[in-house]
Parts: C-alpha cells; structure tokens; sequence
C-alpha cells in the first residue's frame, strides 16, 4: 500500500471515530458543563498514556518542541470547550458541517507555514466539499444559535491544531504527538473546569471514559495520516465524515435529513472521490 492510500486510511477511520465521539457526547445532553465535559475527556484521555510519560521521562525525552505542543494545547483547548458547547445544544449534521470551514483554514495554513503547494485540484476538491456543507446548512441559516457561532469561532482554531500537528510529526511519533497534546490540554482546560465544577455522576463519567477512548483513538489514526501524506491532499477525505454524522443523526436521534441534506452529501462525497482518482492516477503516471 502507499503512503497515500495509508494516510486515506488512516483519516477515513479517524472520521468514523470522531462520529462516534459526537454521538456520545449528543447523548450527554446539555446538562453537563461544557467546560468540565472537556476537561474529564482530556483528563481520562492522558491516563492512557501514562506509560508513554514514563516511558519518555525515563529516556530523557521530553517535547522537542515544546513552545508548538503548548500552543497546539492552548488553541485545541479552547476549540474542545467550543465544540463540546455546540455539539449539546445543535443537530450533529449542523455542528459536522460548520466545523467542516476548518479544512479552508487548514489548507491555507499547510501552503503558508509548511510550504506545501496549493495544487488546483486539491483546492477545487476543498471548496466543492465546502459547497456541499453549505448546502446541507442553507436550511438552518435563519435559526442560528448560539452553538452554531461557537462551532464557527471553533473551526479555525481546529485548523491551527491541525497544522501544529502536522509540523511535529516531521520530528516526533504519533504516540508521542497524541500524547502531549491530551496532557497540555487537560491543563488549560483545568482552571476553567474547576471554576464551575458540579460533581459527574458515575454515568456521566462512564459515557466520558469512552469519548475518551474514541477521541484518542481518532487523534492517533489523524496523526498517522499527517504522517504520510500532505494536510492539503488530506482535507477534502475529511468531509465525508459528515456523511457518517447524517447517518449517526437519522439512526441515534431521529435527526432526519431532508433534500438539502442528501444533495450536500453527495457533493461532498462525489468531492473526495474526485481528489483520490486524481491522485490515483498522477502516481501511476509517475511510476511510468
């Protein structure tokens, strides 16, 4: 298999896996403070990788980089708080696809800070998946709420961490990347957690112990992805996961989808489909 196949791989199943966290995170309901649902997540998270902290603090090794490890924790941070705020109180489909304005952001960032090429058909594949998310929102713009603005202040702040962690996989693992970013986010979110602090029932705790285990897991499988492949070929392969949102939405939460929702989708499919033919093709151009 090739890197590039890998890292679609890879991205396709961190799309299935973030869905998962939105699901359990829509079960949750608003009744939980935003800011301390992060927080335990984050928290719950960097337990798994205790071994991993002994491990490097053992060995010496600490952040190569540690002003970008903080900056990714201070920005994911404060888009994690974001999110989890949308995500109690809009539709899944509509959270999914206001967040799906991070991949403009990130595609700029990757050809301004990394000095990856802003090739033609990476770009079209990023605005027709875009396209698709707009129309899949059209309906729901008269009745914004206010976590769909938090959702929009999120997305580009996503695009930052996205970034970050793209320019760390050149020098560290993913373990490692995936690692300090749940530990500097438990930091920054502490404070603010504490601040509002209401005692979790063990359910809630149980439900956050497995968004734990799956936004870990999607974390990994991302950064594996940057690993192998450019943020800027990467994006457009990222809007299908609002196709698994729909899904999740329609069986989960009886949140059906209507005309507009099922023309999107198609674009954002026929999107990522596009890009990956392209591609496809160039490398066995290459490879004459």
């Amino acid at each position: 298999m090739s890197p590039i196949s890998k890292a679609i791989a890879w991205i396709l199943l961190s799309s299935a896996l973030f869905v998962a966290v939105t699901g359990v995170v829509r079960h949750l309901g608003s009744d939980m403070n935003a800011f301390q649902a992060a927080f335990i997540r984050y928290f719950i998270g960097s337990l798994f990788f205790v071994p991993v902290y002994v491990r490097l603090v053992r060995a010496g090794r600490y952040p190569a980089k540690v002003n970008l490890h903080v900056l990714r924790g201070v920005v994911h941070g404060i888009g994690v708080m974001l999110w989890f705020y949308a995500m109690a109180r809009i539709p899944i489909a509509d959270v999914t696809a206001i967040g799906f304005t991070a991949p403009i952001f990130t595609t700029l960032g990757a050809a301004l800070f990394l000095g990856e090429r802003l090739q033609r058909r990476r770009i079209t594949a990023v605005l027709i998946g875009f396209l698709g998310t707009v129309m899949i929102l059209r309906p729901g713009f008269e009745t914004i709420a206010l976590g769909a603005w938090a959702m929009l202040a999120a997305a580009p702040l996503f695009a930052v961490s996205m970034v970050v962690a793209k320019k760390l996989t050149h020098t560290e693992s993913s373990a490692d990347v995936v690692a300090w970013l749940s530990l500097f986010v438990t930091i920054v979110l502490a404070p603010v957690a504490f601040a509002t602090w209401e005692t979790p029932t063990v359910q809630e705790v149980m439900w956050l112990t497995i968004t734990a285990v799956f936004a870990t897991a999607g974390h990994y499988a991302l950064t594996r992805a940057f690993a192998y492949a450019e943020l800027t070929l990467l994006q457009p392969f990222s809007f299908v996961q609002l196709i698994w949102a729909l899904l999740l939405g329609y069986y989960a939460f009886n949140e059906t989808p209507d005309a507009w929702t099922v023309a999107g989708g198609g674009v954002i499919v026929a999107a990522a489909t596009y890009i990956a033919h392209r591609e496809a093709r160039l490398r066995r151009e290459l490879k004459r």
